[in-house]
């Protein structure tokens, strides 16, 4: 009788979960008209949504608000960390930094892509290498990291230093891509092309949404299956070679949100951990580190004295004396060599520094957005042909590719081959709007006429938009008469200032840094061309949907 009663049980189960989901994605609530059918116009709309699981390396961490700021030790009064609240919205970030083996996967596939024995790819190749030469001293015995540290096996799992902004923000392009490929070779939906010498194995999300008959050398028979939908009567069945079901969208929810390069709030936030010192919706004290407490040496018996982080402890003391290291390391070290902040994040002070996606300033202006706050947007919008077409960067065998040269000479690609144009939105783009006004957001409210009555033009180049930093402008390039080669030369007038709208934050301290700089809230900035041997990168990816997936509890369960 009990079996009886638990198969009939489960039954009605299985019964009104199939009613739920069929109500929910069979038929509109509102119109009556059904989704995904070839009988009522076959309007879309994609399986339910249960919530995402992180994606692979990531942990999820649970948005709110927090004050960003707020040091303890402002020894430097500089007003660079002026305490100012602010919300976050729920995202996945990497539990560690991105690691030699992993930004060496992502090198090794752009020289697939783009062979630099190719002529006309032969700058791009390069332009994603790290610079090794990061690791040089003109008094040191450095060359062994030089030639080592980015390809050895000994630091496979060691975090990738020596990129620049530029290339740690290309990387996280390109992982959004190469993790979308896998997702939709694993599910059977284009061959696996890494199967096949003929094709090529670039692929880019956008295309493929907008156009994907340009990807793979035009070979469309790449494809070997979309979204399964319902034949309409008397519809001859398909072959087992030709493309089943309709083209994937966007409203299928198949496909990965863009990984980038986290804010400097988002960074901060996740650094500090206060889900570690919060009591009911208070925040007990202040964290000076991404771990609690106040030290930065472990209480507990086994590890006691040792150090929590990885950093320079004094002149000329990087890890303690021989035979008794408190740190471990003299260079950054292994990913995961310390305990995790209280989100499961590793190394989030010390170990190497890391890159932010935000445009620095001094200062965030008092009236500045206190909801997922970021300094650095460009909005724009896709390039579309005269004939009406989305237009696509080196699409024909014959296209050149635009290069551009960084202020420190260095040629990197203005665009993969491959990839859709986007060009800055326009004025008839913002009509009647009151959220923004202009692409370019860098500057917003910084030393424009929006801000101040006190503003200069900075030179000729710029004389039309108002600057209030005085750094550093891009090298002219000139033809040389008698050679007939290239030559660039740099702006060599007197200079007050790094900070410029190419100036991007870093945080978090490194193997290199003194205590003072384990602080999350600490923070300093760098021209987004130039790399370190301090500076490495970790990507986040936006949450979607709620922010969290756990039920709400009773707050007092016993009434």
């Amino acid at each position: 009788m009990k079996n009886v009663l638990k198969i009939t049980l489960v039954a009605l189960t299985t019964l009104l979960l199939a009613n739920c989901n069929r109500s929910s994605s069979g038929k509109s609530s509102l119109t009556g008209l059904s989704f995904n059918d070839p009988k009522n116009g076959n309007f879309i709309r994609g399986k339910s949504f249960k919530g995402e699981k992180p994606p692979l390396g990531m942990v999820t961490i649970e948005g709110g608000s927090f004050t960003m700021g707020q040091v303890q030790d402002d020894v430097m009064f500089d007003w660079n960390t002026t305490p100012k609240k602010l919300h976050v919205r729920s995202f996945f970030m990497d539990e560690a930094e991105v690691t030699n083996s992993e930004y060496f996967l992502y090198v090794q596939y752009i020289k697939q892509a783009f062979p630099p024995s190719e002529e006309k790819y032969k700058h791009i190749y390069n332009s994603v290498l790290p610079d090794t030469l990061v690791w040089r001293k003109s008094l040191g015995n450095t060359d062994i990291l030089s030639e080592n540290y980015f390809r050895h096996p000994a630091y496979a799992d060691y975090p990738v230093v020596g990129v620049s902004w530029l290339q740690a923000n290309e990387y996280c392009k390109w992982r959004t891509n190469a993790v979308n490929l896998k997702t939709l070779i694993d599910k059977g939906h284009i061959k696996n092309i890494f199967e096949n010498d003929t094709i090529s194995n670039f692929f880019d999300t956008d295309v493929f949404l907008t156009d994907d008959s340009k990807l793979f050398n035009g070979d469309t028979t790449v494809y070997k299956r979309g979204v399964r939908t319902a034949r309409r009567k008397g519809d001859p069945k398909p072959s087992k070679d030709a493309f089943q079901g309709r083209k994937i969208t966007k409203a299928d929810g198949i496909l990965q949100q863009k990984f980038r390069l986290p804010t400097e709030a988002e960074w901060e936030f996740a650094a500090k951990a206060n889900v570690e010192n919060r009591e009911y919706n208070n925040i007990r004290g202040r964290k000076k580190y991404a771990w609690d407490g106040k030290y930065s040496r472990d209480k507990s018996k086994r590890f006691r004295g040792d150090q929590l982080a990885n950093f320079k402890q004094g002149e000329g003391d990087y890890s303690g004396l021989s035979g008794w290291s408190s740190d471990g390391a003299d260079i950054p070290i292994r990913i995961k060599s310390y305990p995790p902040n209280g989100f499961g994040l590793y190394d989030m002070s010390g170990n190497v520094a890391e890159w932010t996606a935000d445009v620095y300033r001094p200062i965030i202006d008092n009236e500045a957005n206190d909801f997922n706050y970021f300094r650095g947007n460009i909005f724009t919008k896709k390039m579309i042909s005269e004939d009406g077409k989305v237009v696509i960067a080196g699409n024909t065998e014959d296209a050149e590719i635009e290069y551009d040269t960084l202020p420190n000479g260095k040629i990197v690609p203005k665009q993969l081959p491959g990839t859709i144009k986007y060009i800055p939105i326009t004025k008839d783009d913002t009509t009647l709007r009151r959220n923004f006004m202009v692409s370019d957001n860098s500057n917003i409210k910084d030393g424009d006429l929006y801000s101040s009555r006190f503003y200069e033009d900075d030179e000729e180049q710029f004389a039309s938009r108002p600057s209030m930093y005085n750094s550093p402008h891009k090298p002219t390039s000139i033809i040389d008469s008698i050679t007939g080669r290239k030559k660039f030369i740099n702006d060599n007038k007197n200079r007050t200032t790094l900070i410029s709208d190419r100036t991007r934050v870093y945080k978090g301290g490194s193997w290199a840094d003194r205590e003072y700089w384990l602080d999350p809230a600490q923070r300093r900035f760098l021209p987004e061309y130039l790399a370190t041997n301090y500076i490495g990168f970790r990507c986040v990816t936006d949450k979607i949907g709620p922010m969290t997936n756990e039920k709400r509890k009773a707050r007092n369960p016993s009434r």
